[in-house]
C-alpha cells in the first residue's frame, strides 16, 4: 500500500492534538515490509509519534524507542551526507522529496535507506504531520552488503551519473588496510568484517560525493575540490580520521592504511581515474610506512608490472629464483657474529633483483606464500646444517614466517621434516613473526609455539612495539627473543624517550629470559647506547648490509675482520674519551 491512503485518513480526520487517528495507524502497522514512521511537525523537536513493526525490523529500535526522538537520530554522527541538506529543504518547504542516505541500525551497522518524505496537511493547509517511509536497500544492486557503502559498480554508476560542473577537480582515493590478511587469520574473520563496517563508518562520515568499497579490504572515494591544491589536505585529513583505534567485539586494533590518491577533471573518464587511484596505492603499499602517494605516469607502469609479477611467481621455486641474503648479528659485548638474519629475494629475470615488499603481498593474494614458506624452511636449514658442521660457535640464523603458514599447516610437524632432511640442529634456526601475529586467544598458534620450542627452535617477534600485541604476550607465549623496532633504534642518542623504551623492553627481556636484539643499529652512538642498555645482540648497517651467499661465506671464514674492526672502533672511543 502506498502513502496516498494513509495521508487522505489523515486529511479527513486529524485533529489539532498529537494523537495518530486511530485507522491510519492501523494502516502504519499493516504496511507490509516497508517501514513507516510518523513525525508530528507541531511539537517541539518534531519527534515520531508512530512507527510500525516493519520500522522496528529494520532499524532494530522498539517504538517505544523511537517514539518521542526526531527521526534523525538513524543518522548518527553521520550527518555531512548532501542528502540532509535536501531533507531539510522539503521539511522546511513542506514539499515531498525522495533520498537514499545512510543510515544506521540499533547495532550500529549501517544500512541504506530509501527514505519518501510526505508531508500531511490540516483544512487550513498547514503542514502538521510528515510520513516517512524507510526501505532498506543495503542488498541492492550497486551497494555493498557488508558495509551499506557503494561497490565498485555502484562506485561507476554514482560518478557516470554526477554533474559536478561547478567543481574545478575530481578527486579520487583508494585505501587498503595494511596486512588484513592477519587480522582475518589471527583474530577471525568476525573480527575483520567487523574492523571493515568500523571503517567504513568513519569515511561514510566525509563530504565525499561517493564512498565505496571496492574490494576485500579496499575503499575508494570521490570529492568535488573547487581547488585542486586542496587534494593533499582532503587525503591527510582523510587518514587522520582511520588513526584511532578501533574497539571491535573481541580486539581493539590501530590499523594502518595505505592511500592513493588521482586528480581529474569532472568530465573525465571516472574508470580511469580509479584505475589511476588503484596504481597509486600500490605505489604506496610498498614504500616503508604506506606514506599516501599521489598517481604518477610510471604507476600504470608499475601496476602492468604487478600483474606480470603474480603470474610468474607462481613459478618462481620451480624456477629457483629465490635466494637469500643474510645479514649480519653481532654480539654488543664481544664484537663477535652470533648470527644472521636470511632476507628472501626474487631474482627475476626481466626484472632483476627483487625485495620482498615487492612481492609478498602478491604471494599471500595468490596463495604462493605456503610454497614459498615450505622453500625457504628447507632452505635455510640446509645452508645452516653446511655452515656449521666445521665451526667451532654455530651461527644462528632466523627467518621471517608468515601467519598464513601457522593457520594453513603444521609448522612443527613441518620443521621436525625439515630438521631430519636437513641434519640442522634445531637451535640454529629461529623463526621471527611480526607482532602483528601476537593475538588475544591464538590457541592454535601458541600450541604451535609450544611444540616449536619442545624441538628446540627458536621464536622470535620482529619489530617489536609497532604492532597489534601488548607486553604480556612476553610472558604469556614462549619466545626466547625480541627484536626491537628499528624505529625505537633510529636517533636513539638524541631521544629519551626512546631510551627509555628500550631499556623497559631490555628489563622485561632479562627478567624472562628472553633475548634482546636491536635492529638497524647505523652508528657507533646507537650501538654504544644499546649495549649500555642491556641489548646482548645488534643488526643494522654498522656491522653490515644483506650479503648474497658467496660474500657472507667470505665474511664467516675472515671473521676476524669483523672483530679487528670493531676493536678498532672501540680503541678509537677510549682514545675520545668515551667507553672505557
Amino acid at each position: 500500500m502506498g502513502l496516498g491512503p494513509i495521508r487522505r485518513l489523515f486529511r479527513r480526520r486529524q485533529s489539532r492534538q498529537s494523537a495518530i487517528p486511530p485507522i491510519a495507524a492501523s494502516l502504519a502497522l499493516e504496511h507490509g515490509s516497508d517501514g513507516v514512521l510518523i513525525a508530528d511537525m507541531r511539537m517541539r523537536g518534531q519527534p515520531i509519534v508512530h512507527v510500525n513493526r516493519a520500522f522496528e525490523a529494520i532499524t532494530g529500535y522498539a517504538a517505544a524507542e523511537a517514539i518521542g526522538k526526531n527521526c534523525r537520530y538513524l543518522q548518527g554522527s553521520d550527518r555531512l551526507q548532501p542528502e540532509i541538506t535536501e531533507i531539510r529543504s522539503a521539511l522546511t518547504e513542506g514539499r515531498d522529496c525522495s533520498v537514499t542516505l545512510r543510515n544506521y541500525r540499533r547495532d550500529g551497522t549501517m544500512f541504506r535507506n530509501a527514505l519518501r518524505l510526505v508531508p500531511v496537511r490540516d483544512d487550513a493547509s498547514q503542514v502538521t504531520h510528515f510520513i516517512g517511509m524507510i526501505r532498506d536497500v543495503s542488498h541492492a544492486t550497486g551497494i555493498d552488503r557488508l558495509t551499506g557503502l557503494l561497490d565498485r559498480y555502484g562506485l561507476l554508476d554514482r560518478l557516470g551519473a554526477m554533474d559536478a560542473r561547478g567543481a574545478a577537480a575530481l578527486l579520487m582515493v583508494k585505501l587498503d588496510i595494511v596486512r588484513f590478511h592477519d587480522v582475518n587469520n589471527g583474530f577471525g574473520y568476525e573480527v575483520g568484517d567487523a574492523l571493515l563496517r568500523a571503517a567504513a563508518a568513519r569515511l561514510a562520515t566525509l563530504p565525499a560525493i561517493a564512498v565505496s568499497r571496492v574490494g576485500t579490504n579496499s575503499f575508494a572515494l570521490a570529492f568535488e575540490l573547487d581547488d585542486p591544491g586542496r587534494a593533499v589536505t582532503v587525503v591527510d585529513d582523510l587518514l587522520e580520521l582511520l588513526k584511532p583505534r578501533f574497539i571491535l567485539p573481541g580486539a581493539s586494533l590501530a590499523a594502518q592504511f595505505a592511500a592513493g590518491f588521482a586528480l581529474g577533471p569532472p568530465s573525465g573518464d571516472p574508470l580511469q581515474l580509479v584505475r589511476q587511484a588503484g596504481a597509486a596505492l600500490q605505489r604506496s603499499k610498498t614504500q616503508p610506512a604506506h606514506a599516501p602517494h599521489a598517481f604518477a605516469a610510471t604507476d600504470e607502469r608499475e601496476a602492468r608490472n604487478r600483474i606480470r609479477l603474480a603470474s610468474e611467481l607462481q613459478t618462481a621455486v620451480a624456477n629457483q629464483e629465490l635466494l637469500f641474503h643474510y645479514q649480519p648479528q653481532v654480539d654488543l659485548s664481544t664484537g663477535d657474529l652470533v648470527g644472521a638474519e636470511a632476507l628472501l629475494r626474487w631474482n627475476h629475470g626481466a626484472f632483476g633483483l627483487q625485495p620482498p615488499n615487492r612481492f609478498i603481498g602478491i604471494a599471500e593474494e595468490t596463495g604462493a606464500l605456503l610454497e614459498i614458506g615450505a622453500w625457504g624452511l628447507r632452505t635455510l636449514a640446509a645452508y645452516a646444517a653446511r655452515v656449521n658442521r666445521k665451526r667451532r660457535s654455530p651461527v644462528r640464523f632466523s627467518l621471517n614466517v608468515s601467519v598464513m603458514e601457522f593457520m594453513q599447516r603444521d609448522m612443527a610437524a613441518f620443521a621436525h621434516r625439515v630438521l631430519d632432511e636437513t641434519g640442522c640442529r634445531p637451535e640454529w634456526l629461529t623463526l621471527e613473526l611480526t607482532e602483528n601475529l601476537m593475538i588475544p586467544e591464538p590457541q592454535n598458534i601458541r600450541r604451535a609455539f609450544e611444540d616449536l620450542r619442545r624441538l628446540g627452535i627458536g621464536i622470535s617477534i620482529d619489530d617489536f612495539g609497532t604492532g597489534y600485541s601488548n607486553l604480556r604476550y612476553l610472558e604469556s607465549f614462549p619466545l626466547n627473543e625480541i627484536k626491537v623496532d628499528r624505529s625505537f633504534v633510529h636517533d636513539v642518542a638524541h631521544s629519551v624517550a626512546k631510551r627509555v623504551i628500550v631499556e623497559s623492553v631490555v628489563k622485561l627481556g632479562a627478567a624472562l629470559d628472553i633475548r634482546v636484539v636491536a635492529e638497524g643499529i647505523e652508528t657507533e652512538a646507537e650501538r654504544a647506547i644499546m649495549r649500555a642498555l642491556g641489548c646482548s645482540v645488534g643488526q643494522g648497517y654498522l656491522f653490515g648490509a644483506p650479503l648474497d651467499e658467496l660474500h657472507f661465506g667470505k665474511l664467516l671464514d675472515e671473521g676476524l675482520v669483523l672483530r679487528e674492526a670493531w676493536d678498532a672502533r672501540r680503541l678509537l672511543t677510549m682514545l675520545d674519551g668515551g667507553e672505557s
